[in-house]
């Protein structure tokens, strides 16, 4: 707040009020999610709202607390960029944990309902206009700043839920299959999978091999894949959750 820089929302908007009234941070935080607060209990269920009734109000009363604390630097480019860190890993494990800090989430997942938008798309959307407000209120290269600090956080909560140990799918299609299988079992200790293919240009039959691992063992997996068959056709993407199997994350070596 000491260097005007925003988040997006119930707490942008209460940055926002809060500077337009002079009246605490902390009032608005509360007062101005307590309508989310019923919608959610109604809607998504009594434990949720219990429990970010809990967060939201232990979030105002540590920003009224800390009100009157001098801020720690007055250059703007590393609030946005320590406070977007800070901001991140705290709501990455409030979310990690199935709770909730911000009304807007209420409303996005309500809206993802009944509208063609996810609810990643909706809270975008709300945030751009709450962000692009701070333009009016504090000047725009406070809304630039606002905008890197909100991508910084965004990206951390990201790496806060996943952790390092994010799991990543893995799909090689390779005449050496059974060379690359056997080296992923043994030097990651990983299983894998091998399934049916053909091309759809040549009509040759081929072996896909899937698998699951993590993100630090990627780099490992593809020296593996380097080695053993250099054209090999190699795709890496992104999961979320794993569950049952032989899934396991072990030591690289």
């Amino acid at each position: 707040m000491p260097n005007k820089i925003i988040d997006g929302g119930i707490v942008g908007i209460s940055i926002i009020a809060s500077h337009l009234t002079s009246l605490s941070l902390g009032i608005f935080l509360f007062l101005l999610n307590l309508p989310f607060l019923i919608i959610g209990y109604k809607q998504i269920g009594k434990t949720f709202a219990i429990s970010t009734l809990f967060g939201v109000s232990v979030m105002s009363v540590g920003t009224m607390l800390l009100h009157e604390v001098p801020g720690l630097t007055d250059d703007p480019l590393l609030a946005a960029v320590f406070g977007g860190i800070i901001l991140g890993i705290g709501v990455g494990l409030v979310l990690r944990y199935g709770g909730s800090l911000d009304g807007t989430e209420i409303i996005a997942v309500l809206f993802n309902k009944k509208s063609p938008f996810s609810v990643g798309e909706i809270v975008m959307f709300i945030n751009l206009f709450i962000l692009s407000s701070a333009g009016f209120v504090f000047g725009w290269d406070r809304a630039m700043y606002s905008l890197i600090a909100y991508y910084i956080a965004f990206k951390m909560i990201d790496l806060t839920i996943e952790g390092f140990q994010e799991s990543k799918s893995v799909w090689i299609i390779s005449d050496n299959h059974k060379a690359l299988g056997d080296a992923i079992v043994a030097r990651l200790g990983r299983g894998v999978t091998y399934l049916k293919g053909e091309g759809g240009y040549t009509g040759d039959d081929k072996k896909v091999i899937f698998c699951i691992i993590t993100r630090l063992e990627e780099a490992k997996l593809k020296l593996i894949v380097e080695e053993i068959d250099p054209s090999a056709f190699l795709a890496v993407g992104n999961i979320h959750d794993v569950r049952g199997g032989q899934f396991k994350k072990n030591a690289i070596h």
